[in-house]
């Protein structure tokens, strides 16, 4: 069991996992990380709203690690990570049990815009994606209550950095997007909602393009969460050119 200290030492052990590199958040004070054999463990506090657990590599050096995690961090970390190697983890460990599916999707480069692989026009009457003023937040906030309220990004959380937005003519705020909880070298895009009476528009898809064109240029590569039953948000995901990963959440039983 080794200890890595350096946000270097989490890329070489985990061959620039994105998923991994991310959870290690530039190894910021509270992140720990280790590593065993060919598998490494993260241990990130407060990242996307949870303690989580990341974990990638052969199961049974996986379930080593996630042990040995625990016992340093404490029971309200969430291991993490590719469905299969989680449903792995819980049969050798039966203090687990399996909190849920969904998946992580990612990418370095985005697909053309619909505009210009079929010519069409695809832009309406509302105005382009932008960057929101701090002063949006109570308009972000009401958005999100209404049409995202399940979203883990919400204005005045810690790391939540910035957040886009398309408006109609009259200034109203109809579409949101959020960069949040970024790693050196992985963004995150995170907080999309659409107003329902605007949606169908395209208007997620022109936000979500926006914010994840800054990410890749400040950080090299995107990537989001997504339930797995949200068809729709994983299809327009897709068509900008993320690729989907299913993984998979434990925690310990109650």
């Amino acid at each position: 069991m080794r200890e890595l200290v350096s946000e270097a030492e989490v890329v070489a052990a985990s061959g620039d996992d994105d998923l991994v590199v991310w959870a290690a958040q530039g190894m910021r004070p509270g992140v720990r990380a280790w590593a065993h054999g060919d598998a490494v463990a993260v241990a990130s506090p407060e990242v996307s709203r949870r303690d989580r657990l990341v974990v990638r590599g052969p199961a049974a050096q996986a379930v080593r690690l996630v042990r040995h995690a625990l016992a340093e961090c404490g029971p309200s970390y969430r291991p993490l990570g590719d469905a299969e190697l989680i449903e792995r983890v819980i049969e050798g460990m039966p203090e687990l049990e399996l909190a849920g599916h969904f998946s992580w999707m990612g990418t370095e480069k985005l697909a053309p815009p619909r505009s210009q692989v079929t010519g069409g026009e695809v832009t309406g009457p509302e105005g382009a994606a932008s960057w929101l003023a701090d002063s949006a937040a109570p308009e972000v906030t009401a958005l999100l209550a209404a049409a995202n309220p399940s979203s883990y990004a919400v204005p005045g959380l810690p790391r939540v950095r910035r957040w886009a937005g398309v408006r109609d003519g009259s200034g109203a705020l109809l579409a949101v997007a959020a960069d949040a909880w970024p790693a050196p070298t992985v963004g995150l895009l995170a907080g999309v909602a659409t107003a329902e009476p605007a949606r169908g528009r395209g208007l997620g898809e022109r936000v979500c393009r926006f914010v994840a064109a800054a990410l890749i240029a400040e950080h090299g590569r995107v990537a989001l969460m997504v339930d797995d039953w949200n068809r729709a948000a994983v299809v327009v995901y897709e068509r900008l050119g993320f690729a989907r990963r299913r993984v998979a959440a434990a925690g310990l039983r109650t």
